[in-house]
């Protein structure tokens, strides 16, 4: 029997892989959703939304063709992940992982058959937050196949992290709904929405992402501004919150690596979230800002698994497979 020392690095190796596959598709996806949209257009804003109409200005044939090829890839990677943590027998953590790897891919699967129709909002949304599980799944994937930390600190004084964490995924959420629902004109200034700056009552009915979506939510549109102000208070609480519990992980060895790059991360993110509103949604800018978005969760949760200390992987029958 292979031993499980062994089956571990070869679990991390073909994790590292998926994560990368799983960044190229989410770049990708990205390019091919926000490009199609209509960001990037020499006649912005005007053209913003066309594919809702079947014209779509900006030619993604080669991204689409590159989205595929690496979404297929990964699937053939994800089920030979699954096959190297559960057999011969289950090495758990990188088994459950592998396990809700393959669920979630074939969930994005089925809904990648409703994605051609930009008019749908739910596909478009769960399209984009499944592309940022992908990402999230492999590289906890590749920590869980990792040595445990030396003197971990255990789960007290996680409570900030947690929620800051919590909060970054909310935020990342409502940046979602925004693209899927074509909201991206409806607040183009800073720091608020015109002299608006809570959502209106009407407004909140946006947060639905099961809808169809017939047009573009034009500029002061009730639904987009509530979305962009959401996004926005969600996104300074996570500075706050990620901030300060960045700076306390400083002080722990362990996680002091991850925190520094986390708080790097943090930094950039919100940059770039104020210069993709200023430069009236730059192509490339929304493209970065939303890949950052997901590395910055997926630090955070290495920031976590760094703090709290992780046992070391062992078969299920509880033959230890590190030390």
């Amino acid at each position: 029997m292979k031993s499980p020392v062994a089956r571990l690095k070869r679990i991390k190796i073909i994790a590292i892989v998926l994560t990368a596959l799983s960044l190229v598709i989410l770049l990708a996806s990205a390019y091919i959703r926000l490009g199609g949209a209509g960001l990037g257009c020499g006649q912005w804003p005007d053209c913003y939304g066309e594919i809702l109409a079947g014209t779509q200005r900006l030619q993604t044939d080669g991204a689409r063709i590159l989205h595929r090829s690496a979404a297929s890839l990964a699937l053939v990677v994800g089920f030979v992940l699954a096959w190297q943590s559960q057999r011969p027998q289950p090495i758990e953590p990188p088994a459950r992982y592998g396990a809700m790897l393959l669920v979630l891919m074939i969930l994005l699967t089925f809904v990648g058959l409703f994605s051609s129709d930009p008019h749908r909002a739910w596909a478009g949304f769960i399209n984009i937050l499944g592309g940022a599980g992908l990402v999230l799944l492999s590289w906890r994937t590749v920590l869980a196949a990792g040595a445990a930390p030396a003197a971990p600190a255990g789960r007290k004084g996680t409570g900030m992290l947690h929620a800051g964490l919590a909060l970054l995924a909310l935020t990342i959420a409502l940046g979602a709904l925004i693209g899927a629902r074509y909201a991206a004109i409806a607040c183009p200034t800073l720091p608020g929405c015109s002299d608006q700056y809570w959502p209106a009552a009407a407004g909140w009915g946006a947060l639905n992402p099961f809808v169809t979506i017939a047009g573009v939510a034009p500029l002061g549109d009730a639904g987009g501004v509530a979305l962009h102000l959401l996004h926005r208070y969600c996104a300074l609480a996570t500075l706050l919150l990620l901030g300060v519990a960045g700076l306390r992980a400083l002080a722990q060895p362990a996680a002091r690596a991850s925190a520094a790059v986390m708080l790097v991360l943090l930094l950039v993110q919100v940059s770039l979230g104020i210069l993709t509103v200023a430069s009236g949604f730059s192509l490339g800018l929304a493209m970065a800002h939303s890949l950052c978005a997901t590395v910055l969760l997926a630090t955070g949760m290495q920031v976590m698994v760094r703090v709290r200390g992780e046992r070391p992987a062992a078969v299920v029958q509880g033959v230890p497979a590190t030390r």
